[in-house]
């Protein structure tokens, strides 16, 4: 059981909920290029950072989770390091946190509501002085397509500086990103029923096998695996 609504107060982020059933396989989570704050019944609270490839998420059955999905560059602000740190790891919050994220699993409890997990975000994001806005910038260029070279220019950095603020932003370099924001829309459009010659196609890929080997690559599994039924 999994849903997922747009943070309130958060522009871009996403919180989500699920319970694991018994005898339910691992949850494949794909890359995005954000970083989770997560309260689990059974670990507390922790954070997963920007993951590569693929992360297999396993569950004791009941176990229920509650996260904020914070967009691409918005986490360092929050949790006070740069993405890199955090790449491909499950770190428990107060190894990055201290005695403040005792104090506020104490104040959670153990049911703790999507709001109040979210003003902890809030309160860290404020204190911060807010996330840093190219990170914003960079992720939307990627997004739509823009290449490294063309996102470089737009937001005004050389290569090299691109990939250093993109390394503490989004925990890798750009064209890491760029990579798995394009298999995130090349799916996204799959599920639409577009035929993945034509994803292929529109989604920038020199051709269907290409896109294949890619996404194989980053989520672990072939393309058709991630369409539901």
């Amino acid at each position: 059981m999994y849903r997922e609504r747009r943070a309130g107060r958060i522009a871009g982020a996403v919180v989500w909920a699920s319970r694991a059933r018994a005898g339910a396989p691992p949850t494949r989570v794909l890359p995005d290029g954000c970083l989770d704050l997560i309260w689990s019944s059974r670990s507390g609270l922790l954070v997963a950072g920007p993951d590569r490839t693929a992360h297999l998420s396993r569950s004791v059955a009941g176990e229920r989770w509650l996260g904020l999905r914070l967009p691409p560059g918005t986490g360092p602000a929050v949790l006070g390091v740069p993405a890199d740190v955090l790449r491909d790891r499950r770190v428990p919050l107060d190894a990055l946190w201290g005695r403040a994220a005792d104090e506020i699993a104490e104040r959670l409890g153990d049911r703790p509501s999507a709001a109040a997990l979210e003003s902890v975000a809030v309160d860290r994001l404020v204190a911060a002085g807010g996330p840093d806005p190219l990170g914003a910038r960079i992720a939307a260029s990627l997004a739509a397509g823009a290449s490294v070279a063309a996102t470089a220019a737009e937001v005004g950095l050389g290569p090299r500086a691109l990939h250093r603020r993109s390394q503490a932003l989004f925990g890798y370099g750009p064209k890491t990103l760029a990579r798995i924001l394009r298999m995130r829309r090349a799916l996204a459009l799959a599920r639409t029923g577009v035929g993945w010659a034509e994803v292929a196609a529109r989604g920038g890929y020199a051709d269907q096998a290409h896109l294949t080997r890619d996404v194989r690559e980053l989520a672990g599994v072939p393309p058709t695996r991630l369409l539901p039924g």
